[in-house]
């Protein structure tokens, strides 16, 4: 059993979210609560197969394990309720670059893709990147959690000509667990109007009861024509550094079209401990994803009661799902680059700033809760002196 209070060292360890900090902020003694990684121990089973591998002391090309394929179904099935046939199932290095190659199958420079604001800061450098153009529609907050705006959503399809979009499912920053009336009010209006999407689905096993996960393929039978599903066992499990990832395409059509792409740009081989990771995760970490959660949950409410009582003008979204809090400083009136430089230089703590996500995230910060209960409880201090003289 893993032990979730158990506080490792990563430091020295060439972790991004550990070992850049001081150089990007040049600040001495700060406490990294940002990039999206666990500071939790892998699952003993999947580090005895990648031991395994090692072990035998051959690392050389290795092709798909069909048992691969059956965890990858099993897990689907047994948690999402979703059946899909093997040969659905392509592989990747990892969700954003998943999500070039699927603006690249399926757009042409110029064209217009749809993205939410806020949203993983990614989803609009990839689209740019690939020189098309980016349109946002933003995010509603209603009573205590984000909504869609459905009518902006169907006005810019239609003024832009949107051809595809970047849906986050769960939602990253906000933790919205997407309802299926919701999946299926967005996709009946890309049906509508010809839309791919392209749902970034990779947080979809961190679900806090009793909330429901919905693939959105899985949302109305006609949705799996003109959708793709992008997920990794690495976000659940804490592999991040495995990189791979899975490619779920129902539509023949779509399929061709993203292989394609993939293999022109060399990008069907996936890392040995990649195959070996996921496999292993999948087939022994049920045990494991139901404690993490239980930790996970408890780190929440902690967050929750805290703010309550040490900081009640900052105002947190309580997530349905993923182990980010999305955290409002708007009420003291400050630039984003003042709550950036209290946090940093003051608290001596580093968040994700909210204006990354985009324009909408203006005055608010991502906090990432996937940590010992002692790391937490330091950094929700940290953050309450960077803001002592507001409390």
């Amino acid at each position: 059993m893993t032990d979730f209070d158990k506080v490792y060292t990563r430091r020295n360890t060439n972790s991004v979210k550990w070992d850049t900090i001081n150089q990007t902020y040049n600040e001495e003694n700060l406490l990294p609560m940002w990039v999206a990684d666990m500071d939790f121990k892998v699952n003993e089973p999947v580090l005895k197969a990648l031991k395994e591998t090692i072990d035998h002391g051959i690392l050389g090309y290795i092709e798909t394990p069909n048992s691969l394929y059956d965890a990858i179904q099993n897990w689907q099935k047994r948690h999402h309720n979703y059946s899909i046939e093997k040969e659905a199932i392509l592989f990747n290095s990892g969700v954003v670059p998943s999500i070039s190659l699927a603006i690249q199958a399926y757009t042409s420079v110029g064209d217009a893709v749809m993205i939410h604001d806020p949203v993983y800061p990614p989803f609009a450098t990839v689209v740019q990147k690939n020189r098309r153009k980016l349109i946002r529609t933003t995010l509603i907050e209603e009573n205590g959690h984000f909504v869609m705006n459905y009518d902006e959503i169907e006005r810019l399809i239609r003024s832009e000509s949107v051809k595809l979009f970047v849906l986050c499912n769960p939602h990253n920053p906000g933790g919205r667990v997407w309802h299926q009336t919701e999946l299926e009010m967005l996709g009946n209006l890309c049906a509508k109007y010809n839309v791919i999407v392209v749902s970034d689905e990779i947080h979809q096993d961190l679900i806090f009861s009793p909330n429901v996960f919905t693939t959105f393929a899985n949302a109305h039978p006609t949705f799996k024509d003109f959708s793709i599903t992008l997920t990794a066992a690495t976000k659940t499990f804490n592999l991040a550094g495995i990189k791979n990832s899975m490619v779920f395409i129902e539509n023949p059509d779509l399929r061709e079209k993203f292989s394609s792409v993939q293999q022109i740009n060399q990008q069907h081989e996936i890392n040995t401990f990649g195959y070996i990771g996921t496999e292993a995760a999948y087939v022994h970490g049920d045990q494991w994803l139901d404690d993490l959660l239980k930790y996970l949950t408890k780190n929440i409410t902690l967050v929750s009661k805290f703010l309550a009582s040490e900081l009640p003008n900052v105002k947190m979204m309580k997530p349905e799902g993923t182990y980010l809090i999305w955290l409002d400083f708007s009420t003291f009136n400050l630039t984003d680059q003042q709550i950036q430089n209290r946090l940093i230089h003051e608290g001596k703590v580093v968040l994700n700033p909210g204006i990354s996500f985009g324009p909408a995230g203006t005055q608010h910060m991502r906090l990432n809760v996937a940590c010992s209960k002692e790391v937490l409880v330091d950094g929700l201090n940290r953050i309450k002196r960077a803001f002592q003289d507001f409390a």
